[in-house]
This record gives structure tokens, C-alpha cells and sequence, in this order.
């Protein structure tokens, strides 16, 4: 598939509606994606996946392919969900309200700074429309998380992509020389996805400081709060300061809500004001998400809980990935990226074979294999499965 691809095809495909934008993002598929001449889905001009069918029934399998918390949603989010189900036949924005308020705490920002959004997937998907809408281009690193960058692409942009430096961390000097006058946004996923990498804080505060100037810039920050030992910060500062940065956060990680979809955006008043004049958040998300959600961004011990589990879980992968020789890059996040030998269909047929479900990617033309941190039992699972495949 070409970096190009006739948009005419996309349509006849289904590829560019939002449904199969999501089949290409998400952990499986419930039809077959477009592929290209070597069987992979075209990510990237540096990144492409492999691709196998769905299995027949995925609930048997260690699904460690999405980069879920296997942890929550935490208990007193699921109180929360239970006692609201009785009001289902009500709005919930008075409750709405009541979580804004708290994230507002959270982050140092009035209530007009905040938008939210079925998960923040959805939220980066709605900036692109409205941002995009006339055309323009994106610059991002390559790799990173498409979300934002294909819908740009399939609304009429286009996109310049800037390969991450040698240890995967955005190159931001190489980044702000790509911008130009047809630049609408720069687009930053920090802690980086698919791989797990970081970018100084320092370097990216001040970066999103100077450019925010010239363009606004969009910082993905899902995996911050997982980013155990890492020089890095928010940059959500910078809204209050006036600066025209966009911030994205979830709590599908940390939080552990994956399947209840909430996530939020901060930015200036006006520029999500121009973003609600064409699309409306928070009409994606039920009252019971409403409620999980306010329950769990105050439960400080289900989070910390959660991050030592993560970073224990982590541990022992990495001393094991030692062990055997792979040379894993450093993560930050609920997951952990490496080369392997094998071809990348081969590794997730092997894995598929003892019910392990993994995701694998081509990059630079090398294959590689990224699995999700799920439980220690799951890990160790993998870690078996691994070694009998090396």
C-alpha cells in the first residue's frame, strides 16, 4: 500500500470511515483490513504490521495486545457504575459537571479549558476533523500513535513525518524545521506509542512553549502517569500561561477503564470552542462512565497500586528479554517493544498456537514484537511461550 493511497479505494473499502479507522487501531479486527503486497497493514513510511485473521473465540486468550490495565476498573469505580445504573434514563450532565470540576482541580484549568470525550482516541479524532477540515498538513514522529495523523490524512491532509532520534525520543529540533506555512498542528505522543520511548520534559515544555506560538501543538500524554523513573512533566501548564497547546489524557490506562471510554482534552477557551461548534465530546459518554469515572480519578491507592504493578510486572519481562539476548527499548508505558528474528506473522502464529495474543510490527524494514503488561501470571505465560520459540 503506498503512502498515497487513492482516497477513492479507501471509501470503496470502508477503510475511511471512523469504524475502520478503528478496526486498523484496535487489538483485532471484525473484518479483514485492506493489506499490502507483503500481507502487512501500511502505517507509516517506517512501520507497517502484520496481520493475522481473529481467532475464533478471543475470550480464551492472554489478550496482551491492546495495552489494557489489567487491574481495574477500580472497585470504587465499580460501585459507582452499579448505584448509577438506576438513573440510566437521565442526562448526566449535572454529574458531567461534577468530573469536570475535578479534573479542573487536577490540572489548574477553569471548566472552559476542558472537553470530554468517549476515551481520548475519539477526542484526538475530533481535533483532526475541525483542524483539518480545509486541508493543511500534520507534522508528527514517525513512529507514533495514527490515530490523530490518519484522520488528518483521510479529511484531505497531509502529513510530514519526522523519524524518531536513535533511542526513539521525538527529535524536536528536526520536528519545528519541518514546520511551515501549511502546517495546521504538531502532534507529539509523550510517552511515545508503539514505542514505549520518552522525550525529556524539560526539552518538551520548552519546545511546546516556542512552537505553540507559531501553531498549536497536540501532546498525547495517555501514558504519563505510568512513566515510573522518567525526567518528564504535564505540559498542561502551559494552557493556563495562554499557550496554544492541547493536552490529552485517559483513564484507560493508569485508571485501569479501558471499556468505559472517558477521556478529556485540555486546551485554550477558543480553540475548543472551535472544535464544539462542529462536534460535541461528552454527548459520547454514558452516565455510568460518568460515574466510574469521578469514583476513580479520586482513588489514589487504586493508582498507585496500579503503577507499582505495572512497573513490577515490567521488571521482570525486561531481566527475562535480558536473558535471552533481546534488545528491548526502554518503556515508559504498559508495554514493551523489541526486534526478534523470526518473521512477525510467524511470532504471532507461534504465540496464537499456546493462546497468547501479541502484537507484532515491521519498522525499518526489521520485525519486532510489542506485548501489553498484563498480570505477572500472564507475563510469565509469555515469557515460557518466548523461550520455547527463540
Amino acid at each position: 500500500m503506498s503512502n498515497n493511497m487513492d482516497r477513492r479505494a479507501l471509501l470503496k473499502s470502508g477503510l475511511m470511515t471512523f469504524g475502520g479507522m478503528a478496526i486498523l487501531e484496535g487489538a483485532f479486527a471484525n473484518t479483514t483490513p485492506t493489506l499490502d503486497a507483503n500481507g502487512n497493514i501500511y502505517r507509516s513510511p517506517l512501520v507497517s504490521e502484520p496481520f493475522l485473521d481473529n481467532p475464533k473465540n478471543p475470550k480464551a486468550l492472554i489478550r496482551i495486545n491492546a495495552n489494557e490495565n489489567p487491574y481495574g476498573p477500580p472497585k470504587t469505580a465499580q460501585k459507582a457504575v452499579v448505584e448509577s445504573v438506576a438513573n440510566g434514563s437521565r442526562y448526566s450532565w449535572r454529574e458531567m459537571e461534577t468530573l469536570v470540576g475535578k479534573i479542573c482541580k487536577k490540572e489548574g484549568v477553569v471548566p472552559t479549558n476542558v472537553m470530554m470525550g468517549p476515551g481520548s482516541s475519539d477526542l484526538l479524532e475530533k481535533t483532526a476533523l475541525v483542524l483539518f477540515k480545509n486541508g493543511g498538513n500534520v507534522v508528527s514522529a514517525d513512529p507514533t500513535y495514527m490515530s490523530l495523523v490518519n484522520v488528518a490524512k483521510a479529511t484531505g491532509a497531509t502529513w510530514k513525518a519526522v523519524p524518531c532520534k536513535a533511542d526513539w525520543s521525538h527529535d524536536l529540533k528536526a520536528m519545528e524545521a519541518a514546520i511551515d506555512g501549511d502546517t495546521k498542528m504538531v502532534y507529539i505522543c509523550n510517552p511515545n506509542n508503539p514505542m514505549g520511548s520518552i522525550t525529556d520534559g524539560k526539552e518538551l515544555l520548552d519546545f511546546c512553549s516556542r512552537v505553540s506560538e507559531k501553531v498549536p501543538v497536540f501532546v498525547d500524554e495517555a501514558y504519563l502517569e505510568l512513566a515510573v523513573g522518567a525526567n518528564t512533566q504535564s505540559v498542561v501548564s502551559l494552557v493556563a500561561q495562554n499557550k496554544n497547546v492541547i493536552v490529552a489524557r485517559t483513564f484507560s490506562k493508569i485508571m485501569g477503564m479501558a471499556g468505559l471510554r472517558v477521556g478529556y482534552i485540555v486546551g485554550l477557551t477558543s480553540t475548543l470552542e472551535n472544535i464544539q461548534k462542529i462536534t460535541r465530546g461528552g454527548m459520547g459518554i454514558t452516565g455510568t462512565s460518568i460515574a466510574a469515572a469521578t469514583a476513580a480519578i479520586d482513588d489514589a491507592e487504586f493508582q498507585d497500586m496500579s503503577r507499582k504493578m505495572n512497573h513490577e510486572v515490567k521488571t521482570y519481562l525486561c531481566e527475562n528479554l535480558d536473558k535471552m539476548g533481546y534488545k528491548y527499548v526502554k518503556s515508559y508505558t504498559n508495554f514493551v517493544i523489541f526486534p526478534i528474528s523470526i518473521s512477525g506473522k510467524e511470532l504471532l502464529s507461534k504465540m496464537m498456537a499456546k493462546s497468547i495474543m501479541v502484537r507484532a510490527y515491521e519498522i525499518q524494514g526489521k520485525p519486532w514484537c510489542r506485548v501489553s503488561l498484563g498480570t505477572m501470571e500472564e507475563i510469565k505465560a509469555f515469557v515460557s511461550a518466548l523461550q520455547g520459540i527463540s
